[in-house]
């Protein structure tokens, strides 16, 4: 098990290490380790849906093992409309060489693979030839509809190849993709957010400004209380004139 995840791991790095819109195609040499990686040139591409690979359910073919790489592209994020790149590769540990066909892949539903969303175009190639003991990396340029709705989905991607004239398909990916909206920064659901988000802030904000208010008029309510002596103003007792208080208040005065 060891043994075999270094190997993934070396392929891996293999795929990184290939030049971007060029297939590196991978011959044996007598002197040369097993699973060393040669490049001697293209594979021929094509072009897309050549012909018809039919719906054969075909099987892996033992002793080949394939693998795939987004490069520059770790997030899988994919733009709707627009052209995405991912590399596949490919290592034949088997006897015989391994006639690469084409490749193909198709978005589905995350929750339900029954549920295709789309059928995305083959490409494929011409000559492509992987020898024993030999590993070879093969391009797939795909774009998704440009009406899809931005969201998660799941990415089926096939090889098809055939050893001694018999057909096998390797599925070489299977995972999920991020669909994003092309030519724009922000989304449609990133918008729908970013308002969300501003709306509660301000309720918040005006729920904080209520309890505030409410805190402050509870403080203010306590009457004031004002101890002190008063001057008294002598025109205020123009009316008790003649009365029996004026009479008396200068006895008052004199004691």
């Amino acid at each position: 098990m060891a043994m075999k995840n270094f190997r993934v791991f070396f392929f891996v790095l293999v795929l990184l290490a290939s030049p971007l819109l060029q297939v590196a195609r991978c011959q044996s040499e007598p002197e040369a380790d097993v699973g060393d990686a040669v490049e001697v040139g293209d594979l021929g591409i094509v072009g897309e849906d050549v012909q018809d690979f039919g719906d054969g359910n075909f099987g892996p073919a033992p002793g080949v093992e394939t693998v795939c790489v987004f490069p520059k592209n770790s997030a899988k994020l994919v733009l709707a409309g627009e052209e995405t790149e991912l590399l596949v590769g490919m290592e034949n540990v088997g006897e015989s060489p391994v006639n690469v066909i084409a490749v193909k892949a198709s978005v589905h539903l995350p929750f339900d693979h029954r549920m295709l969303v789309q059928n995305l175009t083959a490409q494929a190639f011409n000559n492509a030839s992987v020898p024993p003991s030999t590993q070879a990396t093969f391009p797939y340029i795909f774009a998704v509809s440009k009406y899809l709705q931005p969201g998660t989905f799941d990415l089926v991607g096939t090889i098809i190849y055939d050893i001694d004239q018999h057909p096998y398909q390797s599925t070489f990916y299977n995972g999920t993709i991020e669909v994003v909206e092309a030519g724009g920064f922000l989304s449609v659901e990133s918008v729908f957010l970013v308002t969300l988000g501003i709306a509660l802030l301000v309720l918040l904000g005006l729920w904080l400004h209520g309890q505030f208010q409410r805190i402050s008029k509870k403080t203010k309510r306590a009457p004031k209380v004002e101890v002190g002596t008063g001057t008294t103003d002598g025109s205020s007792d123009e009316w008790l004139q003649g009365t029996a208080y004026t009479q008396s208040a200068p006895k008052l005065k004199k004691k």
